[in-house]
């Protein structure tokens, strides 16, 4: 597999901005898809942030393997942070997010006391790939619709301030991606979980490499849903899944094509089970 490159001009020109505006942040929210937490670093951000106070932000989680997720809650969690598993979609989120960065801004808060200061309101940036729901946790925490919700990557463009309430304010970023990736595995990971776009990689390579995860941790996954009792080449599985789903291509031969798309999409939609990509 070549290696793979994407990085649109508007992602490096966002990358800038964080880079500017991380100093006068006191928290940074950085979310994760909980199904490839590894996969959904931005290592170059890292280093950007690396010294301000995090909160991380388990995403997706309803469709990830729970005892995955929580083993990865424990890896991501330090003194200087706090990790959180929500439903972006759910309102009892937003006092769990805003009493973690409370917390984490606390310190900040008794410095400026110390000083004979008026607490201000804490500083955040939300940070993460694309498509990982940042967007409708923005809307959850703003109480209102602040940012565009859109299910395919690179859809959040631009910045803004949002007063989330009297204690914290947040600046939104919009999605950003390393500009390459040296680790291939991560770029699949992420092309499967649909925060690269689908056409950068070959959907047949794509998989490829799911039907391969599956067999070895998940070998159930395909039975419930397409009645395949056993994972094994691929060419049989996409005929069967073409067979069973009544996708035809001309001449009414089975379409591959379509078995493939199909496959990929309700991974993504988790409709396989609550599937982990990585594990620890």
């Amino acid at each position: 597999m070549n290696n793979i490159h994407w990085f649109p001009g508007h992602m490096n020109k966002a990358l800038h901005e964080v880079e500017e505006k991380v100093k006068v942040i006191d928290v940074v929210i950085e979310l994760f898809d909980a199904r490839a937490p590894k996969s959904s670093i931005n290592e170059h951000l890292e280093k950007v942030i690396q010294h301000k106070k995090k909160l991380y932000v388990f995403t997706k989680a309803d469709l990830a393997d729970p005892e995955q997720t929580s083993k990865w809650q424990k890896h991501f969690r330090t003194e200087d942070s706090e990790v959180l598993v929500v439903n972006v979609n759910d309102k009892n989120s937003y006092n769990s997010i805003s009493n973690a960065v409370i917390r984490l801004g606390k310190t900040k808060w008794a410095k400026e006391m110390a000083r004979g200061m008026k607490p201000q309101p804490i500083r955040t940036m939300i940070i993460g790939i694309p498509n990982v729901g940042k967007s409708s946790l923005i809307n959850l925490l703003a109480k209102r619709k602040a940012a565009g919700v859109q299910n395919k990557p690179g859809y959040t463009r631009g910045e803004q301030w949002i007063r989330v309430n009297k204690d914290f304010l947040l600046l939104d970023t919009p999605g950003i991606l390393p500009m390459s990736y040296e680790n291939q595995e991560k770029a699949v990971n992420l092309a499967l979980l649909g925060s690269i776009r689908e056409d950068i990689l070959p959907n047949n390579e794509l998989v490829s490499v799911l039907l391969k995860f599956l067999k070895e941790h998940y070998p159930n996954a395909l039975k419930e849903r397409f009645g395949i009792e056993t994972i094994g080449e691929q060419k049989e599985v996409l005929e069967e899944i073409a067979n069973k789903r009544g996708l035809l291509a001309g001449s009414g031969r089975l379409d591959i094509l379509k078995a493939e798309s199909l496959l990929l999409k309700e991974f993504k939609d988790g409709l396989l089970g609550r599937i982990s990509l990585e594990w620890l």
